[in-house]
């Protein structure tokens, strides 16, 4: 298994600075609990699956199987 930024230089740096500003936690997700810090409880829970392989929900992370 491997984790990897996005390749999209652009986007990786939009979503990064989006991060800073919200403290961490991630852009796509309104409310600032500590589940939505990045890297966030939903992709966490899909690193855990063995069988998922794909993008974290802003799109920022990818895990490879």
């Amino acid at each position: 298994m491997k984790i990897r930024l996005n390749e999209d230089k652009e986007l990786v740096k939009s979503l990064q600075e989006a991060l800073k500003r919200k403290d961490g936690y991630c852009p796509c997700r309104r409310e600032m609990i500590p589940e939505n810090k990045c890297m966030c409880k939903e992709f966490r829970d899909q690193i855990a699956d063995p069988t998922y392989e794909g993008y974290c929900h802003c799109m920022l992370y990818y895990k490879e199987k």
